[in-house]
C-alpha cells in the first residue's frame, strides 16, 4: 500500500508540473529557428525547486512523501530533457548550429546555477 501512495504522489506532482510546463510554453511559444526560451525557463525553474527540495531533504526538513510529490513528480513533469534535445536538433537542422551550441551551454550553466541557488536557499 505504501508504494501505491508514493506512486499517486508522483503521479499528482507530475501532472501539475506538466501543466505548468505547458503554460510556460503557451506564454513563450517556440518557433522554428528561434531560441527555445520556454524550455530554458521551465528547466531552470525545475532545477531551482529541485535544489531547494534536495537541500531541505538533506537537512531532514523534507519528508520522503513530500519529496516524491515535489521533487520526483513536480520537477520531473516541469523539466524536459527530451524537448531540450529535440529543439536543439531543430536548430541544427535549420542551419543554426551556433544557436544550438548557445542553447546547450546556457541551459547547462543556468540549470546548474539554479540547482546550487536552490540548495543554498535550503541551508
Amino acid at each position: 500500500m505504501q508504494h501505491l501512495h508514493s506512486f499517486l504522489l508522483v503521479f499528482l506532482g507530475g501532472g501539475i508540473g506538466s501543466a505548468l510546463r505547458f503554460g510556460i510554453a503557451l506564454i513563450a511559444p517556440p518557433g522554428t529557428g528561434r531560441f527555445p526560451w520556454a524550455t530554458l525557463v521551465a528547466n531552470g525553474i525545475a532545477c531551482l525547486i529541485l535544489g531547494f527540495i534536495m537541500g531541505m531533504h538533506m537537512n531532514g526538513q523534507m519528508p520522503d512523501q513530500r519529496r516524491l510529490l515535489l521533487g520526483t513528480g513536480l520537477c520531473g513533469g516541469l523539466s524536459t530533457f527530451s524537448t531540450f534535445v529535440s529543439e536543439n536538433w531543430v536548430l541544427y537542422e535549420n542551419g543554426q548550429p551556433t544557436l544550438m551550441l548557445v542553447n546547450t551551454l546556457v541551459s547547462l550553466v543556468l540549470c546548474f546555477i539554479c540547482l546550487l541557488a536552490g540548495l543554498k536557499m535550503a541551508f
